[in-house]
């Protein structure tokens, strides 16, 4: 007769387990389904092949090659990204990611927090934490976002007050929190742009509508954290008082 199986633990949900594993700061979530799929992961000591095989978080024992697997230890980095470069961990088209940043640096697996489009540049935040990560993306949650711009002409405060009214584009309400005159210089100018959520390239979208272009676009703070004089293409930690201050929930 088949002893019967231990009753689990009532309250935990279920994901499937190429998401916990990516949950756990791992791996991301499209390398932890080729885990899966090549048979090295298993579960309470069975090998599944199913990305979406359910597991309890906190409670099923998860091995990758036969190995225990254990949350990874948060790490928050600030990488000053140069212009280029896409925000994703890979890319159909072949181009650069902000990943060949990250060679050779040591880090455990690290994703974007929140994005940066190719031709942007400046502050953006990588971690093995979803939860971190999530809240500082959040609109309702996260801290402030804040942009130098340089444009291609000079805008008058009529015009600057109209980027605070916004837009709406597509069923998207579009409009900044605050937009300043940094310097201007004969047909351009540098504003200073502050959000307050982010939606795709929203920055060059909203300005697109009042005739303005875009010539660069470098993202300065996030919160009360500054690029500051981090080198481009180069990277640090954030302390733990920097981290919990862009996240103090």
């Amino acid at each position: 007769m088949q002893k019967p199986s231990l009753p689990r633990k009532p309250g935990a949900p279920r994901h499937g387990v190429a998401r916990v594993l990516s949950k756990q700061g791992l791996c991301s979530r499209t390398e932890a389904a080729r885990w899966v799929a090549a048979g090295r992961v298993a579960v309470n000591g069975r090998v599944v092949l199913d990305p979406e095989f359910p597991v309890r978080q906190g409670q099923d024992r998860l091995a990758l090659d036969g190995r225990p697997l254990e949350a990874a230890a948060p790490v928050y980095v600030a990488l000053n990204k140069p212009r280029g470069l896409v925000t994703t961990a890979s890319d159909e088209k072949g181009r650069d990611t902000v990943y060949a940043c990250l060679e050779g640096s040591g880090l455990p697996w690290l994703a974007p927090v929140g994005r940066l489009d190719q031709a942007s540049e400046g502050l953006l935040l990588m971690s093995n934490d979803p939860a971190w990560a999530a809240a500082i993306t959040d609109p309702a949650t996260g801290p402030d976002k804040t942009y130098h711009v340089q444009v291609d002409a000079v805008p008058d405060a009529a015009l600057l007050a109209r980027l605070l009214d916004g837009i709406t584009e597509d069923g998207e309400h579009l409009s900044a929190k605050s937009a300043t005159l940094l310097r201007s210089g004969g047909r351009t100018a540098w504003l200073e742009i502050v959000l307050d959520e982010g939606r795709n390239r929203q920055i060059r979208r909203l300005l697109a509508a009042h005739g303005l272009g875009v010539m660069r676009l470098v993202r300065v703070a996030i919160g009360p954290l500054a690029l500051g004089d981090l080198p481009k293409g180069q990277w640090r930690r954030l302390s733990a008082d920097e981290a919990a201050a862009l996240s103090p929930g």
